[in-house]
């Protein structure tokens, strides 16, 4: 009796899966025969590769070159609010691939395997992680939210506090006006747009502390310097990003 009820338990799980995840890889189409497997295949996701060239030690732009590290024309002008800001590759090939899929086509599960290749290319980085007293997602307003499902943001925070046994800290900054998205503004016009949309809750949560704000796509930076400027003016002692891609 036990036994047909644990046959029949397991029959509707794997029919469940087959309904919510595709059976083939949504990249290269091959069929997801691995254990663990879901939406995208092992192979392509070993296939994704960090950016190896040079970058701005503030603002994390990479350069078409692979000298030393060092300070870009603007951050040697002006720096930016953030103390860094460091990306784990290009927005382009594969990761993008990666990225559409998570953010926009609702395959929520493929952020575990975008935090993981977060820490594996941003994860012994001393100057990142030292000090750090907690994590911070950028987040989304409740009706965007509520549309996608869920803050992809927060879904890369959340493993990455938890394998850096960091705090992780969602209900103080807010997504407080609900502004265009700012892929649809023009370049210049996205520090206007996204000018005031947040503000910062229980600021004792990040008084006096360094706070890392994590983030999926870093274009123009506007979105994460204001969110810098809020937590900056709440009391943060400092805050640094991390992005899984550059623009």
């Amino acid at each position: 009796m036990i036994s047909s009820i644990r046959k029949k338990i397991s029959t509707f799980f794997k029919y469940a899966e087959l309904l919510l995840f595709p059976s083939s890889c949504k990249l290269c189409l091959k069929p997801l025969e691995a254990i663990g497997d879901r939406v995208v295949c092992r192979s392509c996701f070993e296939s994704l590769r960090h950016r190896s060239s040079s970058f701005c030690l503030s603002c994390g732009h990479f350069f078409q070159d692979s000298a030393e590290p060092r300070l870009c024309v603007q951050c040697l002008e002006k720096k930016p609010g953030y103390s860094l800001h460091r990306s784990c590759g290009q927005y382009m090939g594969k990761l993008k691939d990666f990225i559409l899929l998570f953010k926009y086509r609702g395959y929520k599960i493929l952020g575990k395997d975008l935090a993981r290749f977060m820490l594996q290319t941003l994860g012994k980085s001393e100057e990142i992680w030292w000090g750090v007293d907690a994590v911070v997602p950028v987040p989304l307003h409740p009706k965007r939210k509520r549309h996608r499902g869920f803050n992809q943001a927060f879904i890369l925070a959340k493993i990455i506090a938890r394998e850096k046994k960091k705090a992780l800290i969602t209900k103080c900054l807010v997504k407080a006006k609900n502004r265009p998205p700012q892929t649809v503004v023009e370049a210049q016009e996205r520090g206007k747009n996204i000018k005031g949309a947040f503000a910062v809750k229980k600021a004792g949560e990040i008084k006096g502390k360094v706070i890392l704000l994590v983030d999926d796509v870093f274009t123009t930076g506007a979105t994460v310097k204001e969110c810098c400027e809020m937590l900056l003016q709440a009391g943060a002692k400092e805050v640094r990003v991390i992005t899984l891609a550059q623009a």
